[in-house]
């Protein structure tokens, strides 16, 4: 059999991490943080134990950046469905829709992540991170902000703290009493976005996640390209 190309193991890598950040995903939302071993996680994503090292420092990281994907992928995917639209304003309906539903669909899974960034280890920079924030700073931008480095961090915190305030456990806040809150701040039709009496979810919550991570068949190890 002919040695695998690079581009090829590289693939492999990719895949092999995104299936590890789909697993964390899916086993902290079912079980919790603290429920949910790195060996738990190598074992549903079909790797070995210690390829989880290869990627990630640890479990902390591992679940962050697992978590960050989710999230910047659900806003993505609510900012671009259709119809597509460039109005900041319903740009801006669609984020905090999104956000918010996650805390509504997903209460275990963002209540660990809220807990996990109140440790010691903090607020961890990682790729999925900075494409969320990426996001939200366009989203910013496109609202209207006429200084986005000061706009945006605040924004970030206003969400932050819907979130935490929506799942604090024995007295959690009514997600549309929070989205009237942000609506108002950032002076928002109600009608914008997906208002919840629509009944429609903001965050999806349907249990199939794979469409956020590319974790498809491998490529084939075929021979050697002889076309050149």
């Amino acid at each position: 059999m002919s040695p695998r190309s690079a581009s090829v193991n590289e693939e492999l890598r990719r895949r092999s991490r995104e299936r590890l950040l789909q697993a964390a995903v899916e086993l902290v939302g079912e079980r919790g943080y603290d429920a949910t071993t790195l060996g738990d996680i190598a074992d549903r994503a079909g790797s070995a134990r210690g390829l989880v090292s290869y990627y990630f420092p640890g479990k902390r990281q591992l679940v962050q950046s697992a978590v960050h994907r989710l999230m910047h992928r659900t806003l993505e995917e609510a900012l671009e469905r259709e119809p597509r639209t460039e109005d900041g304003r319903e740009r801006m309906a669609r984020a905090i829709d999104a956000i918010l539903g996650l805390a509504r669909d997903r209460p275990v899974l963002m209540r660990q992540h809220m807990a996990g960034i109140l440790q010691a280890e903090g607020f961890m920079q990682c790729p999925e991170q900075r494409r969320l924030a990426e996001l939200l700073r366009d989203t910013m931008s496109r609202h209207g902000s006429r200084d986005v480095d000061s706009d945006y961090p605040m924004m970030r915190a206003l969400l932050m703290g819907a979130v935490y305030a929506a799942l604090v456990p024995g007295v959690p806040m009514p997600v549309p009493v929070l989205r009237a809150e942000l609506f108002k701040r950032y002076r928002l039709d109600w009608e914008s976005g997906v208002p919840p009496e629509t009944g429609v979810s903001g965050g999806r919550g349907d249990s199939d996640l794979s469409r956020f991570f590319a974790t498809g068949a491998a490529p084939e190890c075929g021979p050697p390209d002889q076309s050149k």
